[in-house]
């Protein structure tokens, strides 16, 4: 199935039910006076967050929803039915925005969390509520009101612990495909990843982390340039990044540069993503020699002057995965610690 992580709608709630204008007409009984029953509520638009659902596609080919209308009222003291309600099932991290003010309705994050986003109208009242001692026979009623119409923006960001950064072929398809379960596509050749990728990695019964391979950004993407700017959006419920870099890339380009080029486009995108605690990840030792690995990879770490934690792996000969994916584990259960303890007094 094709990924979609954006679509526009318009979501149309039903209206109430008209009130009914009647008057009981029995045998024998010349004044039956007013008997005119109530009309149905409209029905109303609810999104519903399924953890079945990984992608907005539907909503690409099916851009209107509509509600049921309420029945109008009938005789006999008769209420109208109530027009049925639609539930609209979209993926886990989806984002809701009113198209017109650009407000967030709402952020569908746990499995089952509903959402109204448009409020069915309510009923119109028959002639019966209208009979007083000075008007026996009224001929009064209220029409339904219309229920509400909304242009809505559907925006998926993927529920993910770690992102992965790099520049195309740094090896990041690689590495989640070691760490994981996932299935990713892998290549020699650029942007072979075209669509995020989520994994999930067990470090041990207790611990596990959910790892997001984005595809490769490139110099200008936070302006558009590359498929880079399409998915960058989905860094953002991260915790933790990590900076995929090929220590001999094959074009002959500088490591550093590739890295600075990198933190530099997550920071014009926006500057609390390039805030986020992140790791250093030098990957492709296998192409060194061993004894020339830690004098490579520490001229990169000086160059950059990079103060957090490094690593180096090899994700076709396995050198360095363990370390990275224990470092990692333990990061998450240090944080999970520090929210289960709060601070003494």
């Amino acid at each position: 199935m094709k990924f979609i992580d954006e679509a526009k709608i318009r979501v149309e709630a039903g209206k109430g039910g008209d009130g009914c204008l009647s008057f009981r007409r029995e045998k024998f009984i010349p004044f039956g006076g007013p008997n005119g029953g109530d009309g149905g509520d409209g029905g109303s638009v609810f999104l519903v967050a399924d953890p079945n659902i990984n992608t907005l596609i539907e909503y690409r080919f099916q851009p209107l929803q509509r509600a049921e209308k309420g029945q109008h009222g009938m005789g006999s003291e008769c209420t109208g039915r109530a027009g049925k309600s639609i539930v609209l099932r979209v993926p886990l991290g989806t984002k809701v925005f009113d198209r017109e003010t650009e407000e967030v309705l709402g952020d569908l994050t746990t499995a089952g969390e509903q959402l109204m986003v448009a409020r069915g109208g309510r009923h119109g009242l028959g002639n019966i509520h209208f009979k007083s001692s000075t008007n026996r026979a009224p001929r009064k009623t209220t029409p339904g009101q219309p229920g509400e119409v909304r242009e809505l923006r559907l925006e998926l960001q993927v529920l993910a612990d770690v992102g992965l950064l790099g520049l195309p072929n740094a090896g990041k398809s690689s590495l989640i495909s070691k760490i994981s379960a996932a299935k990713v596509k892998i290549a020699d050749y650029p942007f072979t990843t075209l669509q995020p990728h989520l994994g999930v990695v067990r470090v041990d019964e207790d611990c596990s982390f959910v790892v997001a391979d984005l595809p490769g950004l490139i110099e200008g993407a936070a302006e558009g340039a590359g498929l880079g700017v399409k998915f960058l959006k989905h860094l953002s419920r991260t915790h933790l990044l990590l900076h995929v870099v090929d220590i001999l890339p094959p074009d002959g380009s500088d490591p550093v540069e590739n890295i600075k080029i990198i933190r530099k486009e997550l920071a014009d995108y926006a500057p609390e993503m390039a805030a986020k605690p992140s790791y250093l990840v030098l990957n492709k030792i296998d192409l060194l020699p061993e004894d020339l690995q830690q004098a490579h990879c520490e001229r990169i770490v000086e160059a950059l002057n990079w103060q957090g934690p490094r690593f180096m792996i090899s994700t076709v000969t396995g050198q360095g995965i363990s370390e990275l994916v224990y470092a990692v584990g333990n990061y998450f259960q240090e944080k999970r610690a520090q929210i289960e303890s709060p601070p003494s007094l």
